[in-house]
């Protein structure tokens, strides 16, 4: 009995990795084609292009908060700014959770973001307690 059950394994095991070594296969030739490109063309190999990294813009929304909580022009970082940031993205899942009850993907992303909300308010409280009561009563928070 043990002896049928092993053989439909194997079989299905060979084909698994047909499919796998095929595809490593399609990757070798990928590599090579990219490789014999850069042998082609030894003039433009000289010149070396420095690539900047793409950098997204934030949306209208996003910018509106950055500019209302910034301390100082510029300010995308401060904890001020991240809470409020955290605190719209909460409030825009709570309405969609309110819509999809059953999501508890969100759900779990949404616990995440407040958590690291309540880290940086506690991170704030203990630096300056002035900004925290600030940021708390400007973002609406209860405590």
């Amino acid at each position: 009995m043990a002896k049928a059950t092993k053989q439909p394994v194997k079989k299905d095991l060979r084909a698994r990795f047909a499919g796998i070594e095929s595809r490593r296969a399609d990757k070798q030739e990928k590599k090579t084609i990219v490789e014999k490109k850069s042998i082609k063309s030894p003039k433009k190999s000289s010149i070396k292009k420095v690539e900047t990294p793409v950098i997204p813009v934030p949306s209208e929304e996003k910018m509106q908060v950055i500019e209302e909580y910034q301390v100082k022009p510029g300010d995308t970082g401060s904890p001020e700014v991240q809470v409020a940031l955290l605190t719209k993205r909460i409030e825009t899942l709570t309405g969609h959770l309110k819509g999809n009850p059953s999501d508890n993907h969100s759900r779990r992303g949404l616990l995440g973001i407040v958590s690291k909300r309540r880290r940086l308010l506690n991170y704030l409280e203990k630096k300056d307690k002035k900004r925290y009561t600030e940021i708390v009563k400007k973002v609406g928070l209860s405590k």
